[in-house]
């Protein structure tokens, strides 16, 4: 296979990383996507513009094909720019949104380049502007995609310091529990108010003893506030628990437990909210077939790919029950999120040779 063009990667990377593009901001976003579009037109793709922002582009007719997923948004506000600017440190180019995700984008379109005219299936690529906040706008054209392919291809960076690529991923989720109490002058009256915050930190207590670490459940309050002045027994306080699953069992076992929650104090009530965002990507046969294509790929290109399961979530939690999803398909590097995001350069070009021959054949 011909080797990608590292000049050319770096070039279309620098651009993209270049155009900032916050998850909100529909004009930085849609920059990004009017630049993919251009790439992908060149290479004889439509594309379709669908309720939400989305982009769909097609190579290729019918269903039954390969899904390639990506995101626009990134998580950095306007401005990083000024102190986290695109810069090449040997191997290494730093930048935000370099590793997450717009190197996968990048290396998709590249891939998609050596390729184009051996395709034994059509491609899809869903483009999403709202990844990094939950994809609310843009789940319904994700699954629907799910729906129509033969295997859906997420190209989220690989694990760090590994390059393992993802077979599997928690179920991500936050419950915001609201506690109505009733006030009362904390010193004439006291007996007569229900304190939100007293019931607020039993409720908390209580729904973080639901985890099972030993099945993969864990829970994480990082937010709690309520309250007033201080001589008032507080009739209102509220709380935000991170939720991670590794099974739909165990989010279905969550959803009982804390909505079936009651205060202790009868004056009290409980408001849930929230709940399961994405389901738990779980490792099927499908799947693993496709990563036993994939591991197979690497040692024809010289090198080995292992697999992994990790906690955060990504669009493939939407996409594995309904399709063979393989993750992590996106550029080797360090950093999501974090002031020395990068993409490592000595092995970027080898997993974009990877996900061409995946996108060619996937195996399954």
């Amino acid at each position: 296979m011909t080797q990608p063009d590292l000049t050319a990667l770096l070039a279309d990377l620098r651009l993209l990383t270049e155009i900032e593009s916050p998850s909100g901001d529909a004009r930085g976003i849609a920059r990004v996507m009017d630049v993919v579009q251009g790439w992908l037109e060149e290479l004889g793709a439509k594309t379709e513009h669908l309720v939400g922002d989305t982009r769909r582009f097609t190579i290729g007719d019918g269903d039954g094909g390969v899904l390639i997923l990506a995101h626009a948004d990134t998580v950095w506000p306007h401005g990083t720019l000024d102190r986290m600017p695109w810069r090449v440190e040997g191997d290494k180019v730093f930048g935000p949104g370099t590793y997450d995700m717009k190197g996968g984008i990048v290396g998709a379109v590249h891939a998609l380049k050596l390729v184009r005219d051996r395709l034994s299936l059509p491609v899809e690529v869903l483009l999403t502007p709202d990844e990094e906040v939950g994809s609310l706008a843009s789940r319904e054209h994700i699954e629907a995609a799910a729906r129509r392919a033969r295997a859906v291809l997420v190209v989220e960076p690989p694990v760090a310091e590994s390059h393992a690529l993802k077979t599997g991923r928690k179920g991500v989720g936050m419950y915001h529990v609201r506690v109505h109490g009733v006030s009362s002058h904390a010193g004439n009256a006291p007996q007569q108010g229900a304190s939100a915050i007293s019931e607020a930190a039993r409720s908390l207590l209580r729904v973080e003893s639901f985890a099972r670490p030993d099945l993969g459940t864990t829970l994480s309050t990082g937010r709690i506030g309520g309250g007033g002045p201080v001589n008032v027994v507080p009739d209102l306080a509220e709380f935000w628990t991170d939720v991670r699953v590794s099974t739909l069992a165990e989010a279905e076992r969550l959803e009982r437990e804390v909505r079936g929650m009651t205060a202790a104090d009868s004056r009290v009530t409980l408001e849930v909210l929230g709940g399961l965002n994405r389901p738990p990507f779980e490792r099927t046969p499908g799947t693993a077939r496709l990563y036993e294509r994939a591991r197979q790929v690497a040692v024809t290109l010289g090198f080995d790919v292992s697999e992994a399961f990790v906690g955060g979530g990504s669009d493939g939690n939407f996409t594995a029950p309904l399709a063979p999803t393989l993750d992590g398909l996106g550029s080797p590097g360090d950093g999501a999120h974090a002031l020395h995001e990068h993409v490592r350069l000595d092995v970027w070009p080898r997993h974009v040779r990877l996900l061409a021959e995946l996108i060619r054949d996937p195996g399954v």
